[in-house]
Parts: structure tokens; C-alpha cells; sequence
């Protein structure tokens, strides 16, 4: 057998056939029932139909269509379940419509000046007979913006909220075994919720959850880790149950689990780390279960040591387990002083945080869960400890790969309302992320104009109720920009006050509340284009040199000096890690991202990446910036930045010493040399040892293309990704920082999502096969597709090209299969019994909605003695596939003796009335067709009729 790693270890390292039973349903749409396991999660990523643009519902003009409307189950147009979406594009979330959007000047220009629009995703998936009785959920993590869902037909929710994820329930919607049930979103992108790039469409992961009928709720454990003035721990575990079935009562049981082991506090000879208790849970209700576990000396998360325990919550039942949750959560302390800042574990700890979107290049805002791990490896890199997730709740893997790396994170929720949606779209969101160690902060709002006003405050006010009444100890911020002194104020509902900018206000706020903890929640708004040396304002591009910074900001040397001088400053966030779509800054058209990022939008570094670096890290730095490669300027002056954590920085060119630069306290030295072509180093200096070194070449013409994986193993399971960085370099190997080469990508065994390079005034497609070097480097994200191995081609005219290998781990994510192709037929009339035979050329009258029964496939009756014949009628019009090149009609237990006729002509005949698949020929033709059954009971009350689903099946390509 295999291994098959985990992600979270991974990363870290036709012809008539009027017979029965003569064709069953494809294997891909026939669900066998098996013994289900207590709890499943399913992805539910794979499978969709997309259609961009809007699907007007058809007007309702008569009776019968209004009368219809108004009835369970009959949605119109791409909502019905019926509706023939065999033409839409197939994707696979998470899905981003709009990155594949032209640039229109006309469009929304913090939106990145792409248009968003309307549109539709279908499904279609079966249910195992097993699912049966069980408890179904549909959970969505996140649709960009607005989103109606229907369900077989039926409308089922309605979400207003494009980062908060939700859930439905499947239960009381579901169809089982060949029956299939139908899924149609209608999302409106139209609607905004921010001033930056939002993306399009269903851009995070959906999931089905299958659980006994009680069971743990979504997110309903809660984990809070408390330490006793005696210095031992309790883990307070409070489970929220849900009961889908009659009155019961389960036993519940909470283990603590350190890897493999459970983790056992020692009192005489009892082991208290796993605890069981009961809880009742009465019919069609929820209820809460309590326990605590004790711990004596766990080990403690922190950024330095992120060590994560396993919580196993489980109920159990007669017949064993009926649920079970493994939630990761982590013990560590927080508290924030007046005086002194930020402590964790009791230690101080000085907040080294940055702000990010959620868009990456190439990929718009549906980024593959382990992009999430690589951005923040990257933040990391630059020296930061904490992320403020602005403006919006994250995607749950980014907490997970927070967790794990040891990133603090400041959680954002940005919508300033007490709409009660709103509000439950809030609580919705700590329920969520309460249990993340990560996770030391909420901040409810955004630099918002009702921050000091009356009405202001009484909506924070309902807002900070609801997260206390589910999380009562993790502090509540807000980022605030301005009014800081006015009454009423938001700040005074504050543990601690978040301010944007102002820092000319600090000592005067600290000096008027005294007793309250102040955080920078976002400073610096510094500009800069990667790799330009110096500001074109002509060109828009910015110098990258830490010289740059918007009329409200600063510098990133004057943001942290500010910080970093004031102990009750518990730290800062700066604007932001990482350029994004939209809110172009300081330009507009043809500017269409931001310049504010350290990085840019592939995570490769600016200037600004090394002097965070230099003023965050223990370790020595020292970098040269940005390059020595200036054809064509030999013997002119060259600008040089000189980043480094020294007092001192000796420049030697070709072995001779041309500068020596003081730094004077700072960390930035900018200069100019007379360019000559070779060897640039630098050696950095405190006092009079060197503690750094570093050297820049000049490199030659490109002859040849590279690739860089952020690894070189990839999981084979349809969802993994990897960055891949691409250069152009030397005859001698070097890259050449200032090529802006053209190449083409090709892939085998995979997948690539998108490329990018980082340029803020890019407008070309970021499509996954074409792309041009910014600055000497681009990316493309390369996704498996399930082979063994994937294989890379890079290619531009008159370089050798460049292969990439990247070996494929076997690894399987449980998911539901998607089907295609199958057509239900659902909506039969049946006439009323007669003893003689019907006319078959009868027809109910229009706007007859009563003479003639309304039936779904699912159900039977008894015959009526005295009324033998029953007519069965439908019209439908065949899909595309199947109008084309025909098929079969398949009947999956047709009960009865009946005869079928087909647009008038008698197709088949069934003599046995035991239960039975039924399969009948559909030939070729478009338009309307109507399909009869006659049913003759024989006088007898046996029953007959439509027991399982009916399904046009289109015949296969030739």
C-alpha cells in the first residue's frame, strides 16, 4: 500500500432497447450503498457547470405558470432543476470569474477595472441509499458577492457576504440512489462590498458533511484553553449537538492528543485527559455538552514554537461512534498592557505585522490552500510575527497554515452594521475561528465615518455582545482613523484601540487614557514599483528605494522607528505585504493594481521586503539593490541602495573600494556609483567586524530560460499547487535581473492555473500558457491533475528552454462525483383512473391545474378495482446531447403492467408488474416530445406506478 500523506505533513516537507433490466445507469451515476462512516467530508469542488452572464427568469404571464411558480420544487429557467446546462464551461473551485476579465477603462477602477457581472454554477450529484436518514450539509467557505441557491427546484438560501462561508441544510431537500439532486447558484458579483479587487464567483472550497442524525454542529466545538494561577491548564471543551431525530440521549467524550498520544495529567492513578460525560437532546433540537480537560505543562504555542495539540470530541451511541471532530488548538496566553505592550506566554513580544488581500497573481482570489502556506512563509521571511487578514474574514486554510507556522493573526471582520444577517454573518465567523491559536485578535470594523457618532457605537456595541457571548476572553480591536478624541467613540468600547495612522497622535492619546492599550492597526502606505530605481511618474512606476509613501503615510524606516520608540505601542501592521488587484495607488488608468506591497503580487520582494528584514530580524542583513546590470551607461552614475542592519557598509567594485557608507542608526543608504560591468560586494560592518557579506555580478545576455518550484514534490490529488518561479540567465547561469523576455508555458500531467509577473500596469491576459518576464522574473502556479509526475516547458525565441520535473505523491481527497449528461424527467400529469381505456390524444385543458394529478418519480399507490387504466404524461424537450444523437429513456423501478407510448407511437410494452429497471430507446430529434404510460392494474389493488427516478441517458460519442 501506499503512503499517502496528509496535506498538513506534506507541506511541511442508438439501438432500441424496449427490454428490462437490459442497460444500467453508468457507474459514474450509480451510487451502491455501503456502510457509512460516522462522519464524512466531502469535496464538493469538482463537477460544476458555469455559465458568465445573467439568465432572465421567464415572465409569468398565465395561470399555470403562476400557479406553478408558486409551488414547491418548480424554479424557472437555470434554477429549475431540469434546466439543460450541458453547454456551460466545466470548472472546479475554488473559481474566480472575474481574473479572466479584459481591462476596461469604464469599469470599476478599485475593482482592478475588470468587470464582474452575473453567474450561474449547476451540479448535479447522487446520494448513496445509506444517506438515508443521515444529517446532510452543504457548506460553501466563501461566494463572491451575493448568492441565491437553489436545490432540486427549490430555493434553499439566500447569502449576503462574500468572505463569510455558510452552510445548508441538505436534509429535508435530498434525493437518494438513481434519483440525482440538482445544485443552481445564481451569484450577483455586481454587488460590492469593498474598495479592492473582490473576484467573481464561488472562489473558495465547498464541502457535504454526512453525520448520524445527532450530531456535533458545524464549528460547534468550542476549545478554550485557560492556565490556573497554579500554573496547570484546563481546556473547557463546551460541544454544540444537533438533533435531526427523535428525543435521545448520547454519551460524549473529549481525549486530548499530542500527535498519536493522548496527553494524561496524573492524579494519583487517574488519567483526566479524556473525560466523558451524557448529554439529552430532545426531537428536531439543539443542545450544549460541557467538559474539561486538565493538562499540567503542555507545551506552549508561540511564533518561535508552534506546537499544536488534537482535541478528539465524540458522541457515542448503542452501536459505537455517531460523530467525531478533531480540532487543533494550541495553549499560549495573551495580554496586552497599557504601559508595556504585548505579551504572550508572559513574554513581551513586540507585534511585527503586515496587512494582505487575498488576491495572488495569476489567480485572482481562488488560491489553492497551499498558496496560503507560501504567502505566509513569505511574510515570515521578511521578519513579521502577525497578519491582519484585511478587510475580511480569511479562508480557513490561511488559519490553519497560521497555526501551524506560528503567524499571529489579527481577524478581521470588517462590515460596521446590526442587521441582524449581519450579525449572524458575525457570529457565524467566531464560531468558525475561535479555536485558532492563531488568531489573538478581532477587529470588528475599518476606518469607519460612523466611529464617533451615537449610532456608530450602538451597532459596535450589539456587535462585541455577539462575539463575547461565543469567545469571552480573546480581546476585541477595531481599526480606527481619526476622531480619536471625540465622544461618543467607538474606541472607548475597545480592549484594545487600533489605530490607522495618526501617529502624530500616540503620546497625546496614551497621555489621555492612560489604561488603554494601543495597537497601530495599519501605517506606511509606501509605494513602490520592483525593480525601478528610480520614480517615472510619466511611466508610473515608483522608485524602489523606500522614498515613496502616500500623503497619509510614511516611509517603512519612519513607520517602525515610530513603533519601535514607544513601549505602550504593542506593535504595527503595515499596508500591506503584498501588492493586489484594484485601489491603484497613486495612479489610476492604465494602473491597475496597487503599489503599497513589500512584495509584489507573486511574493517576490521590493526594497521594502529587506529593510523589514533589516529592522525586524536578530540575524545580520545586508542587500544590494537592485541590481548592476546598466548596459549601455558605463561610465555614468548609477543609483544603489545599501540595506543592512550595520553601522557601517565598505562597497568594493572589481576588487577596488569605490564607497563607504555610514549608516547612522538607519538601515537604508542610498548612493550613486560610476557603473563599470563585474562584481559589486558589500561588506557590512559593527564596529569592526564584518557580519555580513554580499555581492552583485553583472550578468550577460539571456541564452537560456530556468525554472524554481517553491518544491519539487507536488500531492496527486487534483488540488495541491506550486509556485514556480521563472528567470532568464546567463551563459554562466546568473539571472539577469533586467530581461523582459516573452516565453510560453506547456504542461503534462498537470495543470497551470495562471501566470503573473508583478507589474502594477500590466494589462495582458494573465493566461496560464503566455507571459513576459517583469524585471527579470514571473510565476506560475502549476496544479496536479492526479498523474505521477507533472512536467513543465518553459520556451521563448532564441533561449533554451527550461524543464521542470516535479514529482506527484499519492493522495486522495474524499469527494462526491459530479454527473453529467443525465437529463430527469420529474414533471409527470396523471390522468384520473378509468375503467375503459383513456384517449391517449386527451389533453389537459390550459390552466387546468386540478383534473389531472401532479406526481414526482418516488411514489406509488394501489390500484382502484373499479378504475383499472391510468394515464401517466409528460412533455419535455430532450437536452442538446441527446436531441443530437438520441438515447434511452431508463426507468429505474417502473411497477406495473404498462404500456408506453412515445410523441404518439407505442415503443414498448412491460407484461410483469413486479418491480423492474425499464430502459426504452429515445431517438434522435429537438423540440417538444411527449412521453405516456398506461398503466393497466387489472382490477387489483397492487400497487404500480413511478418507484425510482426517470432519467434520459444521451447516447455515447462514436
Amino acid at each position: 500500500m501506499s503512503h499517502r500523506p496528509s496535506r498538513r505533513a506534506f507541506l511541511s516537507e442508438g439501438a432500441a432497447l424496449a427490454a428490462a433490466g437490459s442497460i444500467a445507469l453508468p457507474a459514474a451515476s450509480r451510487v451502491e450503498s455501503a456502510q457509512p462512516q460516522p462522519r464524512e467530508r466531502l469535496s464538493f469542488d469538482i463537477g460544476w457547470r458555469f455559465h458568465e452572464g445573467d439568465i432572465p427568469f421567464p415572465p409569468l404571464l398565465d395561470h399555470e405558470a403562476s400557479y406553478a411558480h408558486a409551488k414547491a420544487g418548480n424554479a424557472e429557467g437555470a434554477a429549475a432543476d431540469a434546466f439543460d446546462d450541458t453547454g456551460w464551461q466545466s470548472v472546479r473551485l475554488p473559481h474566480d470569474w472575474a481574473v479572466a476579465q479584459p481591462f476596461d477603462r469604464a469599469a470599476n477602477v478599485d475593482q482592478g477595472y475588470r468587470r464582474r457581472g452575473i453567474g450561474w454554477y449547476r451540479r448535479s450529484f447522487a446520494l448513496d441509499l445509506a444517506d438515508r436518514g443521515r444529517a446532510l450539509t452543504l457548506c460553501f467557505d466563501g461566494i463572491a458577492t451575493h448568492a441565491t441557491v437553489w436545490i432540486n427546484g427549490m430555493l434553499a438560501h439566500r447569502q449576503f457576504g462574500g468572505s463569510t462561508g455558510f452552510t445548508i441544510d441538505l436534509t429535508p431537500f435530498a434525493r437518494f440512489g438513481d434519483d440525482l439532486n440538482t445544485i443552481a447558484i445564481r451569484v450577483d458579483a455586481d454587488a460590492s462590498e469593498g474598495w479592492w479587487y473582490e473576484g467573481a464567483g464561488i472562489y473558495r472550497h465547498a464541502w457535504l458533511l454526512k453525520r448520524a442524525p445527532v450530531h456535533i454542529a458545524v464549528d460547534g466545538v468550542h476549545a478554550a484553553p485557560c492556565r490556573a494561577e497554579s500554573g496547570d491548564w484546563t481546556v473547557p471543551v463546551a460541544l454544540a449537538l444537533a438533533n435531526q431525530g427523535p428525543a435521545t440521549s448520547v454519551q460524549i467524550e473529549a481525549l486530548l492528543l499530542d500527535g498519536n498520544t493522548v496527553v494524561a495529567r496524573r492524579q494519583g492513578t487517574a488519567a483526566v485527559a479524556r473525560r466523558q460525560g451524557t448529554a439529552a437532546v430532545a426531537a428536531q433540537a439543539e443542545a450544549t455538552a460541557k467538559l474539561d480537560l486538565a493538562i499540567a505543562a503542555p507545551r506552549l504555542w508561540s511564533p518561535d514554537s508552534p506546537t499544536l495539540y488534537t482535541l478528539r470530541t465524540r458522541l457515542l451511541g448503542p452501536a459505537g461512534v455517531l460523530d467525531a471532530v478533531d480540532t487543533a488548538i494550541g495553549f499560549r496566553t495573551l495580554r496586552f498592557d497599557a504601559d508595556q505592550g504585548f505579551f504572550l506566554n508572559d513574554a513581551p513580544l513586540k507585534i511585527r505585522g503586515t496587512c494582505a488581500h487575498q488576491d495572488h497573481a495569476g489567480i485572482g482570489v481562488a488560491v489553492p490552500d497551499s498558496l496560503w502556506d507560501f504567502r505566509l512563509r513569505r511574510i515570515q521571511a521578511m521578519g513579521a510575527n502577525a497578519l491582519r487578514t484585511a478587510h475580511n474574514p480569511p479562508a480557513p486554510e490561511l488559519l490553519d497554515a497560521a497555526d501551524r507556522l506560528g503567524v499571529l493573526v489579527l481577524n478581521e471582520y470588517r462590515e460596521l452594521s446590526a442587521a441582524a444577517d449581519t450579525l449572524d454573518r458575525l457570529a457565524s465567523f467566531v464560531r468558525r475561528d475561535r479555536n485558532h491559536p492563531s488568531v489573538f485578535l478581532w477587529s470588528l470594523c475599518n476606518e469607519e465615518s460612523l466611529q464617533s457618532s451615537a449610532v456608530g457605537v450602538a451597532m459596535f456595541t450589539r456587535m462585541k455582545a455577539v462575539v463575547r457571548a461565543l469567545d469571552p476572553d480573546r480581546p476585541i480591536t477595531a481599526a480606527l482613523n481619526g476622531a480619536m478624541f471625540a465622544e461618543p467613540n467607538i474606541a472607548d468600547q475597545l480592549d484594545v484601540v487600533g489605530f490607522n495612522y495618526g501617529t502624530g497622535q500616540f503620546d497625546r492619546f496614551h497621555a489621555a487614557h492612560p489604561t488603554a492599550p494601543l495597537l497601530v492597526s495599519e501605517d506606511t502606505s509606501a509605494f513602490a514599483t520592483r525593480g525601478a530605481a528610480r520614480t517615472d511618474r510619466a511611466g508610473q512606476g515608483l522608485a524602489d528605494d523606500d522614498s515613496e509613501h502616500a500623503a497619509w503615510g510614511s516611509t517603512h524606516r519612519a513607520a517602525w522607528a515610530t513603533v519601535a520608540a514607544r513601549p505602550f505601542v504593542a506593535g504595527s501592521f503595515f499596508w500591506t505585504a503584498f501588492d493586489y488587484r484594484g485601489e491603484p495607488t497613486p495612479f489610476e488608468w492604465p494602473s491597475v493594481a496597487s503599489f503599497f506591497g513589500a512584495m509584489d503580487q507573486c511574493g517576490f520582494a521590493k526594497a521594502a521586503f529587506h529593510v523589514r528584514r533589516a529592522l525586524w530580524s536578530a540575524a545580520p542583513v545586508l542587500q544590494l539593490w537592485p541590481h548592476w546590470n546598466w548596459p549601455g551607461r558605463e561610465g555614468q552614475q548609477v543609483p544603489l541602495s545599501v540595506i543592512a542592519s550595520a553601522d557601517r557598509v565598505e562597497l568594493r567594485l572589481n576588487g577596488r573600494v569605490v564607497a563607504e557608507l555610514a549608516l547612522h542608526g538607519d538601515v537604508l543608504a542610498r548612493t550613486a556609483l560610476t557603473y563599470t560591468p563585474g562584481v559589486l560586494e558589500a561588506l557590512a560592518y559593527r564596529g569592526d567586524r564584518i557580519v555580513a557579506r554580499q555581492r552583485l555580478e553583472t550578468a550577460g545576455p539571456p541564452v537560456a530560460l530556468r525554472l524554481t518550484p517553491d518544491r519539487t514534490r507536488i500531492l496527486s490529488d487534483g488540488r495541491d499547487a506550486v509556485p514556480v518561479t521563472v528567470e532568464a540567465v546567463d551563459a554562466q547561469g546568473r539571472a539577469v535581473p533586467i530581461a523582459d523576455t516573452a516565453f510560453a508555458l506547456s504542461v503534462q500531467g498537470g495543470t497551470i492555473l495562471g501566470t503573473g509577473n508583478g507589474d502594477p500596469n500590466r494589462h495582458a491576459p494573465e493566461t496560464p500558457g503566455a507571459c513576459a518576464l517583469f524585471a527579470g522574473l514571473a510565476q506560475t502556479i502549476l496544479r496536479s491533475d492526479g498523474a505521477p509526475a507533472v512536467r513543465l516547458t518553459a520556451t521563448a525565441p532564441g533561449l533554451r528552454p527550461a524543464i521542470l520535473y516535479l514529482s506527484a505523491i499519492p493522495h486522495d481527497v474524499p469527494a462526491i462525483p459530479a454527473i453529467d449528461g443525465r437529463q430527469q424527467l420529474s414533471e409527470w400529469r396523471v390522468a384520473p383512473a378509468a375503467a375503459a381505456p383513456p384517449d391517449l390524444a386527451r389533453r389537459v385543458a390550459p390552466g387546468d391545474m386540478n383534473s389531472w394529478a401532479w406526481l414526482k418519480p418516488g411514489a406509488v399507490e394501489p390500484g382502484d378495482p373499479a378504475r383499472r387504466w391510468v394515464l401517466f404524461q409528460l412533455a419535455f424537450t430532450p437536452r442538446d446531447q441527446a436531441a443530437q444523437r438520441g438515447g434511452t429513456i431508463v426507468f429505474a423501478t417502473l411497477i406495473g403492467t404498462v404500456r408506453l407510448w412515445l410523441d404518439g407511437k407505442l415503443v414498448a410494452e412491460k407484461s410483469d408488474p413486479a418491480p423492474t429497471r425499464f430502459v426504452v430507446a429515445l431517438p434522435p430529434g429537438r423540440g417538444e416530445r411527449l412521453l405516456q404510460l398506461l398503466f393497466d392494474t387489472g382490477g387489483r389493488d397492487a400497487p404500480f406506478g413511478l418507484a425510482g427516478s426517470v432519467a434520459i441517458l444521451p447516447a455515447p460519442l462514436t
